[in-house]
């Protein structure tokens, strides 16, 4: 896995900067033996970065609305090609319709575009794909965009929401998802984003950008809580959510297939299965019962083993991915796993549904709640309904009791 990682970062590094590199170059060996100071005026921060490759003014047939909605949910560490193939697929790409494939991110570079145009590192658009590129020419895009928007006023600019408009895919990369909720939230950008999903354009994210795909999203707005901190206190200041205060409306884009959802990423590899239910538990709605109380203050969603708007989520493996689509016609909404062919991991999907109330949960004290079912997706052949959260079996049934998890081997 980590070879497969950094030799992505080396290969977009490399294609990415090959100019730059050629400019440093020029002007090391154009420079005089002995050079003068020299002083410049600070130059304007720039309000946003574009990236573009390919040919952005190339006529595209590919349809620019679709029956039924499609989600990539990625769950962070090295990403999933067959993932991004999906993607354009779903968007209705192929040869000779070409089709935009926008990138939006707060932070980074470009480093997505040639990963995903190409398909080798000879930067060919041959149709035979080599493993760790997407080869998005080949399939039919035209260009792949990427958009850097660092502040709401980026985020409000008519450039940026008119090169977003244009999407034929939108993928959300990693990054800081406090920076996500606060420079898009309430802008243009998310107007923009609701417009696109409302034509069921494919949507993708990974990591921080998986974050806020969620009708609930962990905001991280501090930094980010462990499993520990977590369930030894479920309101620890840096459990931050948004929408904030929880609420059934407001949450940052909220797809509506999603519904009911919150989802997190590098899901074994950092442990957070602990934290994972706290966050679940958190959404849990205080009710009265025989021995008293239970849920969570501010909690909007019941907790049960039935029905589909409860309190759920998906936990999601690195170097894996979800691919979550509508079947239109009030079918369910149904979900498969994917990973790359040389994937060193397990590259597992949990989804975790408590099927009752927390029995503690409040604040400065160590959460307890009981028979929290989780069901796993190890592999790429099984279907799981997300309406009814069926087709995969149940996996364990797990407990925290007084701030520990029970068993703590979850894997």
């Amino acid at each position: 896995m980590l070879t497969r990682s950094f030799h992505q970062s080396l290969m977009r590094l490399l294609s990415g900067f090959g100019a730059l590199m050629l400019a440093i170059t020029s002007l090391v060996y154009a420079a005089p033996a002995v050079a003068e100071p020299t002083f410049e005026p600070a130059q304007p921060i720039p309000l946003y970065s574009y990236f573009a490759t390919g040919d952005v003014n190339a006529p595209v047939t590919a349809p620019s609305s679709l029956p039924t909605p499609s989600f990539v949910l990625m769950g962070g560490g090295p990403d999933v090609d067959p993932a991004f193939r999906w993607l354009i697929q779903r968007a209705g790409i192929k040869p000779g319709t070409g089709g935009r494939f926008v990138v939006i991110r707060a932070t980074g570079t470009e480093a997505y575009n040639p990963y995903i145009f190409y398909s080798d590192d000879k930067l060919s658009t041959s149709t035979t794909i080599a493993e760790l590129w997407v080869g998005g020419a080949s399939l039919g895009l035209t260009s792949v965009e990427t958009l850097v928007i660092p502040s709401v006023r980026a985020a409000n600019s008519a450039a940026v929401n008119a090169i977003l408009a244009k999407a034929n895919v939108v993928f959300i990369a990693g990054g800081d998802q406090s920076h996500y909720i606060r420079f898009w939230k309430g802008t243009a950008l998310e107007q923009t984003l609701k417009t696109l999903m409302a034509k069921n354009v494919p949507v993708g994210g990974t990591s921080a950008g998986l974050a806020v795909l969620g009708q609930f999203d962990y905001s991280a707005l501090y930094k980010s809580a462990t499993s520990e901190e977590s369930m030894l206190n479920p309101y620890y200041k840096d459990i931050t959510f948004d929408p904030d205060p929880l609420s059934l409306q407001g949450g940052f884009i909220a797809p509506p297939a999603l519904a009911s959802l919150i989802f997190d990423s590098h899901f074994d590899s950092r442990d957070r299965m602990g934290r994972f239910i706290t966050f679940i538990s958190r959404i849990v709605a205080p009710s009265r019962t025989a021995s008293g109380s239970a849920g969570c203050v501010g909690g909007v969603l019941p907790a049960s083993s039935s029905g589909n708007m409860t309190a759920r989520g998906i936990g999601i493996s690195v170097e894996t991915a979800l691919l979550v689509q509508g079947n239109g016609d009030a079918r369910p909404v149904t979900a498969k796993r994917v990973t790359n062919p040389s994937t060193t991991t397990e590259s597992a999907v949990y989804f975790v549904r408590p099927s009752v109330p927390p029995s503690v949960c409040r604040p400065k004290f160590p959460l307890t709640v009981s028979t929290v079912e989780v069901r796993k997706l190890a592999d790429s052949n099984t279907v799981f309904n997300l309406s009814d959260w069926t087709g995969v079996a149940l996996y364990k049934h797990l407990d925290i009791t007084s701030g520990t998890l029970f068993p703590a081997d979850w894997y």
